[in-house]
């Protein structure tokens, strides 16, 4: 009970741009963990624990707080399955994972969750 006050104290004092870097950092490294998930049988979550252990140290709030917290949805069962769904569409419309692999598309990924890395460690 004490950890879920703390995030919810956390993420109240969030200004509207913070909160806002930080549900794209938390989509960024869910699509590249899915994307390595399904296409390349990673299931490892890097991204994910990388971003968890950089929200730990700097803001005192977890991935799962973001989520429960922060995102539209409150709820970060709802989060992970609109995410997941997300993912699902656009490797359809590339032509599934055959189709991505050729693609710029993992680039992009990777691309991205580096951006949203980088501006959550510049954050004071």
């Amino acid at each position: 009970m004490v950890g879920a006050s703390i995030q919810s104290a956390d993420a109240a004092t969030l200004d509207e741009a913070t909160e806002q870097l930080l549900v794209e950092a938390v989509e960024a490294a869910a699509a590249v963990d899915l994307y390595h998930a399904r296409c390349r049988s990673d299931s490892s979550n890097r991204r994910t624990e990388n971003l968890n252990k950089l929200l730990a140290s700097r803001m005192r709030m977890t991935v799962l707080g973001v989520q429960d917290d922060v995102f539209p949805e409150r709820n970060y069962r709802k989060v992970q399955e609109r995410l997941q769904r997300e993912l699902l569409e656009t490797l359809r419309a590339s032509g599934g994972c055959a189709g991505v692999k050729d693609s710029d598309l993992p680039a992009q990924l990777r691309a991205r969750y580096d951006e949203k890395m980088k501006a959550i460690e510049a954050l004071p």
